[in-house]
C-alpha cells in the first residue's frame, strides 16, 4: 500500500500547473469556492471515479483536496488502498485561501451552500436544543436526544469520522448532478 504524502499550500501552488487536483467536497462546497482547476468528486463517489484517476494518476501526480484535509486524507488511503499514490493538501482550502491564495468559482451562478462542518454544527445544534427543549416541555426523557448527539460528537472527534456529514451529504444540496459527475469524469480522462 502506498503512504499519502501531504504538501502543504506554497508547495501545492508552486507545482498546481503539473497536479491533477480533485476536490472532494460535496458540489456545494465545492462551488462555493475551490482550488483553480481542481475537479469535483464528491467523497462518496471515489469508487465510481477510481478508474480515471488511476489513469490521471499514471500521467502525472494527484492531490487530494477538502475543506480542512480530514476528507482529504481519507480519500488518499482509499486511493492508497487501491495502489493510487495521491497527495493531500494539508489545512485544505482553507489553508490554501489563507495564504493568500485564490479560489475559483464555476461559472453560471451555481448557489454555493454551506460547508459540510458548518453544516454539522447547524444540525448537531438543532437536535440538543430540540432536544432540551422536548425534555422541558414534554418528558424529560427526550433530553436522551441531547446526549446522544453529544456522544455522537465525542465519538466523531475521537475517530476523526462524522456519520452526521454522511447522512448530511445525501441531502440533495450536497449530492453531484449525474452530468455534472460524467462530466467531470471526462475532463479527468482527457487530463
Amino acid at each position: 500500500m502506498n503512504t499519502p504524502v501531504t504538501l502543504d499550500p506554497q508547495q501545492a501552488g508552486d507545482r498546481l500547473h503539473e497536479l491533477t487536483v480533485i476536490d472532494v467536497r460535496t458540489p456545494g462546497e465545492y462551488a462555493g469556492g475551490h482550488i483553480p482547476g481542481a475537479l469535483n468528486i464528491p467523497l462518496d463517489q471515489l469508487g465510481r471515479a477510481l478508474p480515471e484517476i488511476r489513469a490521471a494518476a499514471g500521467r502525472g501526480e494527484v492531490l487530494v483536496v477538502c475543506a480542512s484535509g480530514a476528507r482529504s486524507a481519507n480519500a488518499c488511503r482509499t486511493l492508497a488502498e487501491n495502489g493510487v499514490r495521491a497527495a493531500t493538501l494539508a489545512g485544505g482550502t482553507g489553508a490554501w485561501a489563507t495564504q493568500g491564495n485564490a479560489l475559483a468559482r464555476p461559472e453560471g451562478g451555481t448557489r454555493a451552500v454551506w460547508g459540510m462542518e458548518r453544516q454539522v454544527r447547524l444540525a448537531a445544534g438543532s437536535a440538543v436544543l430540540l432536544g432540551l427543549a422536548l425534555g422541558e416541555f414534554v418528558h424529560p426523557a427526550f433530553r436522551l436526544l441531547s446526549a446522544g448527539i453529544a456522544g455522537g460528537l465525542v465519538f466523531s472527534a475521537v475517530t476523526n469520522t462524522c456519520g452526521m456529514a454522511a447522512l448530511l451529504a445525501k441531502l440533495p444540496h450536497n449530492r453531484p448532478r449525474q452530468a455534472d459527475l460524467e462530466t467531470t469524469l471526462a475532463r479527468l480522462r482527457g487530463n
